[in-house]
């Protein structure tokens, strides 16, 4: 069925919805009966609860089959990031249901920066009087990143980050996040770490630790090479992250956003704030401090690297970390 299909039944009000539910997410747990019983209240919605890459893929292969119009993720950012896996290895996005997310994780980077706010049993309340009294869908598209290396299987997601944004999210793995807290809270304890650890390092003058900057070659599809030792380096296809910051300034027509802050950078703490509210134009390339739109692009490193929060290795050094844009997917906005 295409696209278009789909969208003119859910203005009809015929569409067949489907919903993955994670459990495990943050804001699930914390929530889950409300949650759940505002789902049972959509008639007709099938309703698959999975928490590991295994039942993602059955839950995913579910609700493919039964050929629904709408696939509604109640999930954090992480198994967003695997769901779309298993969607990319089914289909073509062409192919796909219409996608709507629903933020029930620790964190949720891709609803909020759909505009979807509020809390979860309170969007599928908004979800359940829209179909309930159907009308044009306010739909957006995003594209997809496509992370590619020799030697493994792609990965897809919304945000791509080296340098102090990995380190933090490693730290992250800590017992920290046991305690419960989530959302934009969590968030900024993360962001705070990350600086303290980079302050530290500064101050004692240390290089190799938990906090080092990452070394690596980075590659714009022009052809333009940016090589060196980098606080970070980000590439989302995301307008703006959580608390909705905007760590990109580019203004090229091309759909990865690219940040680099370059470890010999000037002013670093003058330039947080432009950095963070997407006044970064103010800041100046020789300073250290780049972005750019691209429509791909490599990285040569040996180090980690996160994917919309899940952690991974680089498996050669010596082969690329190729970055694309897939065809954008269609979201429904709540």
């Amino acid at each position: 069925m295409t696209l278009q299909a789909r969208i003119d039944r859910l203005k009809s009000g015929t569409a067949k919805t489907g919903c993955l539910l994670n459990p495990m997410g943050g804001q699930v747990r914390k929530r889950k009966p409300a949650i759940r019983q505002a789902l049972d209240d959509i008639p007709g919605m099938l309703v698959c609860e999975a928490n590991d890459a295994i039942t993602f893929k059955s839950a995913v292969d579910q609700l493919l089959q039964a050929d629904i119009d709408l696939l509604v993720i109640v999930a954090g950012d992480g198994t967003t990031h695997a769901i779309f896996g298993h969607l990319f290895a089914a289909r073509a996005p062409a192919d796909w249901p219409l996608i709507t997310i629903i933020p029930g994780g620790t964190t949720n980077m891709t609803p909020l920066d759909l505009g979807v706010r509020g809390k979860p049993e309170q969007i599928i309340q908004r979800l359940h009087a829209y179909l309930r009294r159907p009308s044009a869908p306010k739909l957006a598209q995003r594209p997809v990143l496509r992370i590619e290396q020799a030697g493994m299987n792609p990965i897809y997601g919304m945000f791509f980050a080296v340098g102090l944004v990995a380190r933090g999210v490693k730290f992250s793995r800590s017992p920290v996040k046991q305690i419960g807290i989530t959302g934009g809270i969590f968030t900024a304890m993360i962001m705070l770490r990350s600086l303290i650890g980079m302050l530290a390092n500064m101050i004692l003058g240390r290089q190799q630790s938990e906090w080092a900057p990452v070394n690596m070659t980075l590659t714009e599809a022009s052809g333009r090479i940016h090589q060196g030792t980098y606080l970070f380096a980000l590439v989302s296809a995301l307008d703006c992250l959580l608390l909705n910051i905007r760590p990109y300034w580019g203004t090229e027509p091309a759909p990865l956003h690219v940040t680099l802050v370059d470890q010999q950078h000037k002013r670093l703490w003058r330039s947080v704030w432009p950095i963070l509210s997407g006044g970064g134009a103010v800041l100046q390339e020789k300073d250290g401090y780049y972005s750019h739109n691209t429509g791909s692009l490599s990285v040569h490193m040996d180090d980690e690297y996160i994917v919309d929060g899940e952690l991974y290795r680089s498996v050669n050094p010596q082969a690329p970390i190729n970055i694309t844009a897939t065809d954008p997917v269609t979201f429904l906005v709540l």
